[in-house]
């Protein structure tokens, strides 16, 4: 609990604003007397006001300010309205009085925060989904709302551990899955790096420690390293009169973590722990061949590895990203990637749109920027879809590699990676997307699902003829294309709602099941159906039947998971504990309890085949539905992420009870140089030393190489772990990884 004095903190917030008056350099006193204006107001408003962590609440828009200012750029506008985010939302000040104080644009900025924080239906599947769509609806009106959103999202990140356990799960959940996609793509480099560290930290705390270790363990050893390869290069650019500096920098832990997940390798063979950063003293004529001539430099002293120069000067990325990498050998047999960029590139690299404003002289990065909002203001502006449906598609788009395309008119065109023609055809025009019948790339004639690569020129073929059709949503991957889709699949499946649904009614008559929408929306999720337009359809299309409704009303009645499904006159059932489905794997004893404060009762659990979660793992329980059980998933697992994200409101504590002995299936995975004997040694370790059962052994060997799968039950996390510690020490056995987000 935070202990607080009231000259203390008199004194704390007095530094605060003092260290904010020095980081920001006013242009003007006029501009000095604004802010002061709008610290006194929140200082004032705040008065009462305390976190949970017991600290004063000014804390909070002074640090959000100060991030602002000093890591992303922003200025006196930016400061003003981060020092008052919360005034109108959480005090008894108004817009009218922020107006009257500090005019038109510090009000409109403040009536977009506050939007963004205000609590929507509560009926609303998704609270948070539809707070994130209402916060890019404010692209329109003015970036910075976004920016300091940011701002204010980030200074949470860093002061999480004052809130309950599954508020922070929320709230990194929440970040991992939108905040820092949506900085990446702002171009908010640093800012996206600590979001997705401190969210890690809690989603993944052993993960996140343990590669914080090693860090800490082998930095010694790293910072020698780095000195001994930068020294020939330092020599050699300063030969060539090239002003510069150099460092190497260290990847962050998440991006290590996703290195080490992607090349199923250990902390120690991941080469790119860090990054040599090469920063030019270049102006804006000349910085494009100053970067050519140090890359020129190193690549005289190291042997660079061709597939991995990635060239962002001749075409930056949507974000405005400008800079050339590469990856050299180094005299030691090590690789390691070098980063080339000017100091407007660099400052552009870590504080994004920010830093256009400074260099808005740039056309070419201003107009890219713009390209991209109008893209994002597109897919809001697309009819018909719900905020989770939204969210599901435009979240991947922040994070895409980019190609980039040409039309038959020499027009450059910046897609997805992975994008197809279909993708291309509806970033020209919607209609010619929905006519679209196929293409010719470099002047041969491809089908309309053909993946495009980077530099290919592209024409569209399209007949009157042609519509979408639903399995076009498989060919796509960006977010105006699925829109446009979906719409006009919409479209097309109205015309048969009146009859599926007639059929339907009909089916649950004759089974003796209540005609209700919560009987229909059951009987859509059972059977997987996104929606009730689509069961209709399917059921006026005849690809469900009367047996399917059958199927479901004995199902169901016997479990007691719903309680109306009656027949005439008769009372509702009483609702019955539900089982796991994964209860034949283990003893009927073991499950996950929720906690006493969870309000939920004993309704039943059912551990996620996703993430597969076993005793020991932190694991978290979310709610789909008053009548399921609640369904239990690992807190770093990627659907759990992003249900969390989501559903926010639907989660609940849960713990496991380890009353006896119990055994949970889980999957381990192993790779490394094939020998004889080495299969005996493996099932010796699990069968003889550990005692465990294997359900499944599946080994493949090519070329002395050995790749194996087992699935095997284990009591908790601590049988586990131990497992795969003496499966590593077999001679030959290079890595040994649980498996993770795969059904066992």
């Amino acid at each position: 609990m935070y202990h607080f004095d009231s000259e203390e903190e008199k004194k704390e917030i007095l530094r605060r604003y003092r260290y904010l008056m020095k980081v920001w350099i006013p242009k003007r006193e006029a501009d000095r007397r604004m802010v002061r204006k709008a610290f006194n107001m929140a200082l004032e408003a705040h008065k009462d006001m305390r976190r949970l962590s017991g600290e004063p609440y000014i804390y909070h828009p002074l640090d959000v300010a100060i991030i602002c200012n000093q890591e992303i750029g922003l200025g006196m506008t930016s400061i003003i309205c981060a020092l008052l985010h919360d005034v109108v939302e959480d005090t008894e000040f108004t817009l009218e009085d922020i107006r009257g104080l500090f005019g038109d644009k510090v009000s409109s900025i403040i009536d977009g925060l506050t939007k963004i924080k205000g609590i929507f239906d509560q009926q609303t599947a998704s609270i948070q989904a539809e707070n994130f769509r209402k916060m890019l609806l404010t692209l329109s009106d003015d970036v910075r709302v976004i920016i300091i959103k940011l701002a204010d999202r980030l200074h949470n990140l860093r002061t999480l551990d004052a809130l309950p356990e599954e508020k922070r799960l929320k709230v990194a959940s929440e970040t991992i899955y939108l905040y820092a996609p949506l900085a990446h793509r702002l171009g908010l480099h640093a800012i996206k790096t600590e979001m997705e560290d401190l969210a890690m930290k809690y989603t993944d705390p052993e993960i996140y420690e343990a590669i914080s270790n090693k860090l800490k363990e082998s930095e010694r050893e790293r910072i020698r390293f780095i000195n001994k390869f930068i020294e020939p290069i330092r020599k050699e650019m300063t030969e060539k009169g090239i002003l510069f500096s150099i460092s190497g920098r260290e990847k962050s832990i998440s991006s290590i973590w996703e290195k080490m997940k992607k090349k199923e390798v250990p902390f120690e063979e991941v080469y790119d722990v860090f990054a040599i950063r090469i920063i030019l003293d270049s102006p804006p004529e000349t910085e494009k061949a100053d970067c050519w001539k140090a890359y020129s430099a190193v690549t005289d002293i190291y042997r660079p590895n061709m597939e991995r120069l990635r060239d962002w000067i001749s075409i930056p990325k949507a974000n405005g990203y400008e800079a050339l990498h590469t990856t050299v050998m180094s005299h030691t047999g090590r690789w390691v990637e070098i980063q080339i960029r000017s100091k407007r590139m660099d400052e552009i690299a870590e504080k994004g749109y920010a830093a256009h404003w400074k260099y808005k002289d740039s056309i070419k990065m201003s107009s890219q920027l713009e390209r991209w909002l109008d893209r994002i203001k597109e897919m809001l502006d697309s009819p018909g879809e719900d905020a989770l449906a939204f969210i599901h598609d435009i979240k991947g788009y922040f994070f895409l590699d980019e190609i980039s395309l040409f039309t038959p008119q020499g027009e450059l065109r910046t897609l997805p990676a992975n994008s197809s023609v279909l993708d291309f055809a509806f970033a020209i025009h919607s209609e010619i997307g929905n006519t679209c019948i196929g293409a010719k790339v470099d002047k041969k004639l491809v089908p309309i699902n053909t993946i495009l690569q980077n530099g290919q020129q592209v024409e569209i073929i399209t007949s009157s003829k042609q519509s979408p059709r639903e399995e076009w949503l498989n060919y796509v991957v960006t977010t105006r294309a699925k829109s446009n889709i979906k719409q006009s699949v919409r479209e097309y499946k109205k015309k048969f709602y009146d009859t599926g649904q007639e059929k339907m009614k009909g089916w649950f008559e004759k089974m003796n099941i209540e005609v209700s929408p919560e009987n229909f929306r059951y009987f859509q999720a059972v059977n997987n159906f996104s929606s009730i337009p689509d069961l209709f359809f399917a059921a006026a299309q005849d690809k469900i039947g009367i047996k399917d409704v059958k199927a479901f009303a004995t199902a169901h009645v016997k479990s007691g998971w719903l309680t109306f499904l009656t027949k005439p006159g008769a009372k509702p059932r009483p609702k019955e504990i539900i089982s796991s489905a994964r209860e034949p794997e283990r003893t009927p004893a073991a499950s996950p309890s929720g906690s006493a404060e969870s309000g939920k009762g004993n309704r039943g659990f059912e551990v996620a085949l996703c993430c597969n979660p076993i005793p020991g793992d932190e694991v978290i329980g979310l709610v789909a539905s008053e009548q399921l059980p609640i369904q239990i998933h690992r807190t770093n697992c990627l659907r759990a992420i992003e249900l969390m994200s989501s559903f926010g409101n639907k989660m609940v504590k849960v713990n496991w009870t380890n009353r006896e002995s119990i055994s949970f299936l889980t999957g381990i995975k192993f790779t490394g140089n094939d020998r004889m004997g080495m299969l005996a040694d493996i099932s010796r370790v699990i069968s003889s030393e550990l005692h465990l059962n294997i359900k499944s052994f599946t080994l493949h060997t090519e070329n002395g190489y050995v790749e194996g799968d087992v699935r095997l039950f284990v009591q908790d996390v601590g049988t586990l772990n131990r497992l795969l510690m003496n499966l590593r020490e077999i001679e030959g056995v290079r890595n040994v990884t649980r498996v993770d987000e795969k059904s066992i």
